[in-house]
């Protein structure tokens, strides 16, 4: 079934991938109640921007199998954005105030990246808090990721993030600790790509009532969940959204801004992730570019370290964003079927009434 994108235009880079076979904008109001109806709320900053657009593509695409979902694109106001964002933006997104007025199943929210130590002070603070509060009494369920897993645990419970030594950069194994519908049928250690340099701790969560689903030994809590009003929250600290290239693009831009002077130290490579064979020639590239460090060196960075990278972790995310699309089906199912006793009942009580 399609991925039906609404707005009557859909992002080329999509269209180009699928060739219009599986993607279509949506024509009229007919098809959107025989879907599940869900808002991508994409924050990500330019540089990301059409990317993260692309890796929710892929993953809704996959994880929805024959169940057609309707998606909407929406954008936080108050992220910096180029000219060329506000172009895309103005193309193919809505603004909040559709957003209020929108009768949808369920939302995605995606972080972007933080220029405050206290995420109170960002400029888009107040308008996050204002999809939050809409998300807990106007959706079934909402996923977070990552940065907007650690801005919503903060606004909804005062529960703080805490400053990593470095960059949580790789791919990392984690651990199923609790059965949840959501990660059912997935083995019990399961893998998923991270990019943080803070964490929320899973003593904190576990004090304010969240249940922890999967954790890593090494990077710690992965997906946990929350009751909130009528919405269920789905939180992420990793990225299994991510598509096979994207630690390499994000390393890749970490080593140009060394190389820039905007970071002091080296970026350390992503664990888990590249080959032997890979790691050395990056190793090499590294040791050249220290002693002499100039931003056009970065013409010579290998790129050839991205060729035969797997995205591993895609499977195990196709069958979690599955099991959460499904719950929306479950819960029509259990509304018409309600709604059917309902019926009953009265057509009983009715008939009942007469013969007396």
């Amino acid at each position: 079934m399609p991925l039906i994108v609404d707005g009557n235009q859909v992002p080329s880079r999509w269209l180009e991938r699928k060739h219009s076979a599986r993607v279509h904008p949506l024509y009229g109001g007919g098809a959107r109640s025989k879907c599940v109806r869900i808002a991508l709320i994409n924050n990500m900053p330019d540089s990301a921007l059409e990317d993260t657009e692309f890796q929710f593509f892929e993953l809704l695409d996959a994880a929805s199998e024959d169940l057609p979902v309707f998606l909407k694109l929406y954008s936080l106001t108050g992220v910096p954005r180029s000219d060329r964002g506000m172009r895309h933006l103005n193309s193919f997104y809505f603004g909040l105030d559709d957003l209020w007025k929108s009768d949808l199943d369920g939302a995605i929210i995606t972080g972007t990246e933080p220029h405050h130590e206290d995420l109170k002070d960002e400029p888009y603070w107040s308008h996050l808090s204002s999809v939050l509060d809409w998300a807990e009494r106007s959706t079934t369920s909402t996923i977070l990721s990552c940065l907007a897993a650690h801005a919503s645990v903060l606004y909804s419970d005062g529960v703080n993030r805490h400053k990593l030594p470095d960059k949580q950069f790789g791919v990392f194994r984690s651990n199923r600790v609790r059965a949840h519908p959501l990660i059912e049928n997935l083995p019990l250690a399961v893998e998923f790509p991270h990019s943080r340099w803070n964490e929320v701790r899973e003593t904190d969560l576990v004090a304010s009532g969240y249940t922890v689903l999967t954790k890593s030994p090494a990077a710690g809590v992965d997906m946990f969940v929350k009751k909130r009003s009528r919405s269920t929250f789905v939180y992420f600290q990793g990225h299994p959204e991510y598509g096979s290239q994207t630690l390499f693009k994000e390393y890749r831009r970490d080593v140009r801004r060394f190389l820039r002077g905007e970071r002091e130290a080296y970026p350390t490579m992503p664990v888990g992730y590249f080959d032997p064979k890979t790691m050395e020639l990056l190793s090499r590239f590294q040791d050249d570019v220290s002693v002499d460090r100039r931003e056009n060196r970065i013409d010579s960075f290998p790129e050839s370290a991205c060729e035969g990278l797997s995205s591993k972790w895609r499977l195990t995310a196709s069958s979690i964003y599955r099991n959460w699309l499904n719950q929306f089906v479950r819960k029509e199912e259990r509304s018409t079927v309600a709604s059917f006793t309902r019926a009953g009942r009265i057509g009983h009580d009715s008939m009942n009434g007469e013969i007396a």
